[in-house]
């Protein structure tokens, strides 16, 4: 998003909050939250951040359930909520590329939680070399993210940091349960299974499972697959005779089933990568997710 957008959002802003007659802190402090407000990118680093925070710190996301938070476009009310923010969390590693440029109208520390990962680089595209984003779609390098709110959160609050601590190594536990189960799944086969997607958003997984990886296209983007990204794939698919292949929620899986009419795989899915469901859906939360995708995956490549 251009700068020039920032600066236009942001005197939108201004307008429609000096415009509501009541002053801003006279609106809000009848109903105000004592806590300290925390603010991610997307819905799973909220669910993640608020696994940490327990009742002690108000988690907000910018994008909402089911958004595609590649190209987000952020909105004036995004920067009317940002405003409240004592802290502000995203991903990092290019993922958040409009996030860039709104991070500076917040004044609060700001912190990347993929800090730590070892990345996992593009191997083909227009982002080839740079690194895979999706590192939070990994039980190992999600371990990391949690030390990294748990810091994040006792430096803002110390006062309850023992809690963090707790909640966090709870977390971790979990998570390293899945990469147990994840990592036994795979260790005993002769032959080395591949994991065949729409996008590339499950390398970090696939590196934790040690088995292979192909996909349609390495980020999400405007383009369904092209004709050269489906032939390779149909190809990978017959060669390693891989029995199931994926696609993910948010994208449109019609070049996915083009794979699979063409090779005879299953088309499973669908997998869920960027965003949670809502509260009654399949994923309502990181570790659902996560739990799902893993199950999904070690079913259809084990079957």
């Amino acid at each position: 998003m251009p700068k020039l957008r920032i600066q236009v959002l942001l005197i939108l802003t201004t307008l429609v909050l000096a415009g509501c007659g009541t002053p801003l802190v006279e609106r809000t402090s009848s109903h105000k939250d004592p806590r300290p407000v925390v603010l991610t990118t997307f819905s799973v680093l909220a669910d993640l951040t608020r696994s940490v925070a327990g009742e002690h710190i108000r988690v907000e996301s910018i994008t909402k359930f089911g958004t595609e938070i590649h190209g987000y476009d952020p909105t004036p009310s995004d920067l009317v909520k940002a405003q409240d923010a004592d802290l502000v969390l995203d991903n990092g590693l290019g993922l958040e590329r409009w996030f860039e440029r709104f991070v500076l109208s917040i004044d609060a520390p700001h912190v990347v939680l993929s800090e730590g990962v070892e990345p996992v680089d593009i191997r083909s595209g227009d982002y080839q070399g740079l690194p895979n984003p999706h590192a939070w779609m990994s039980p190992k390098a999600a371990q990391t993210y949690v030390d990294n709110i748990v810091t994040a959160l006792s430096e803002l609050d110390p006062a309850h940091s023992g809690d963090y601590q707790a909640n966090g190594a709870g977390l971790k536990r979990e998570l390293q349960g899945m990469l147990t189960a994840l990592q036994n799944a795979f260790s005993t086969g002769e032959a080395t299974p591949a994991l065949v997607t729409c996008e590339g958003a499950f390398s970090y997984l696939a590196r934790d499972a040690g088995i292979k990886e192909a996909f349609i296209w390495p980020v999400n983007s405007d383009t369904e697959g092209t004709p050269r990204q489906i032939s390779d794939v149909i190809s990978f698919v017959q060669e390693h005779n891989v029995p199931t292949v994926f696609c993910e929620s948010t994208v449109n899986p019609s070049a996915q089933q083009q794979v699979a009419r063409s090779t005879g795989a299953e088309l499973a899915g669908p997998l869920y990568v960027d965003s949670l469901s809502e509260e009654n859906g399949p994923v309502p939360t990181f570790l659902d997710l996560l739990q799902h995708d893993i199950d999904l995956i070690i079913a259809g490549l084990t079957r």
